[in-house]
């Protein structure tokens, strides 16, 4: 799963690295969002259960609701 923060909350580390390649000379480099990905392993062959499960996850400690938004990508 990706956690990122959502659009209109401030991303100063963002920030730091959209500069820090600036001045490692890349061009072109526009608005840099920085976020935490998750690698999860759920025992089961049960896609919905195991969907749920992250869902609930994410919702109660990986994401903060709040100020960020979640995906999740089953495999």
């Amino acid at each position: 799963m990706t956690v990122t923060l959502k659009n209109g909350v401030l991303d100063p580390q963002g920030k730091a690295i959209e500069g820090a390649l600036g001045s490692l000379g890349f061009s072109g480099v526009g608005h840099v969002r920085q976020g935490k990905v998750f690698d999860i392993e759920v025992d089961g062959a049960d896609k919905a259960k195991a969907e749920a499960d992250l869902k609930a996850m994410c919702e109660k400690l990986l994401a903060n609701t709040v100020i960020e938004n979640y995906a999740i990508s089953l495999d």
